[in-house]
């Protein structure tokens, strides 16, 4: 009988800032950086108390596996990493020592793009020409339209609004945010963007009459255009605007880590309150029980495709 598998993916980062010089060498290919550059992400992770995506990532891969077993597949979820340890090489040599011969990898993030996703199965393809591996993957390249992934979402959302004042809620601007990318993957024909706004529509659908629009976040600094509008400053735009109560629903992110817990967290919503707005944010999907039925339900449909 073939051996087969599931091969989650996510970010990855350090247990502890005293290897942040090496993380963040990884990310940015080797290029060099300054210590000033070096000291400002230690200061965030600092500032949250370490980034729990690791942690959460392996409850994320438990209950996943629980969540298949339940369901009657018998399948072993594996973790790798593509900046940090578990690394994704690390991964694939271990499946590699338990023969398995038939994976589905599943990224934990919904929409594609070939900068994100699509940077995943490449770090796939080097695993297995490290290994001399030949197993047999299927890739989920997105899976943002499933039914249970949007549930989840609209739980989340309503759950987010009535941490408003009842008179207040009418009145409180859904802004939905996901992490930039360069402006010329749009150009390119790369399905990001479209992805995104169309998640952010069948939401705001589902919500019914919500006062709601879009905004990415956390674009880096590298001399080119990024997709925007940024947040930070939607956030000082709504305040020009009138709008008092902001409620934050990152939907291109799918665990609490810094990108969250810092950049809306902390940094939005102190620019916020410098502008006479409450911002909050909703809870992130992390291990909640209808996200986890969602990447099952994308992982099932795959392996029965």
């Amino acid at each position: 009988m073939t051996k087969k598998a599931v091969l989650m993916l996510a970010y990855g980062t350090p247990a502890n800032t005293e290897r942040m010089r090496c993380y963040l060498s990884d990310i940015r290919g080797g290029r060099p950086m300054s210590d000033e550059f070096v000291a400002e992400f230690k200061h965030r992770y600092d500032l949250i108390g370490g980034s729990p995506l690791t942690a959460l990532t392996y409850e994320q891969a438990k209950k996943t596996g629980q969540e298949l077993v339940r369901r009657g597949h018998n399948l072993p979820v594996y973790l790798g990493m593509r900046h940090w340890s578990p690394w994704i090489k690390d991964a694939v040599g271990h499946m590699m020592l338990h023969g398995i011969e038939e994976a589905v990898a599943i990224a934990m993030a919904p929409h594609y793009s070939k900068m994100s996703i699509g940077k995943y199965w490449e770090k796939v393809d080097e695993a297995q020409q490290m290994h001399g591996t030949s197993i047999n993957f299927s890739f989920i390249d997105s899976w943002y339209q499933q039914p249970k992934f949007l549930d989840a979402l609209d739980a989340h959302v309503r759950a987010g609004l009535e941490k408003f004042p009842a008179q207040e809620r009418d009145g409180v601007k859904v802004v939905f945010s996901a992490h930039s990318l360069p402006e010329r993957l749009k150009k390119m024909g790369d399905p990001y963007d479209d992805q995104l706004q169309h998640n952010a529509r069948l939401a705001a659908e589902r919500l019914g009459n919500i006062d709601w629009m879009f905004s990415y976040q956390s674009a880096a600094h590298t001399g080119e255009p990024w997709l925007g509008p940024q947040i930070e400053d939607v956030v000082v735009d709504l305040a020009k605007q009138g709008y008092k109560n902001v409620l934050v629903a990152p939907i291109g992110f799918v665990s609490d880590h810094v990108e969250i817990l810092f950049d809306i967290d902390i940094e939005a919503k102190q620019i916020a309150a410098e502008h006479g707005v409450r911002l909050e944010r909703i809870e992130s999907m992390n291990s909640a029980s209808l996200f986890i039925e969602a990447v099952a339900d994308a992982i099932v449909e795959k392996i029965t495709a």
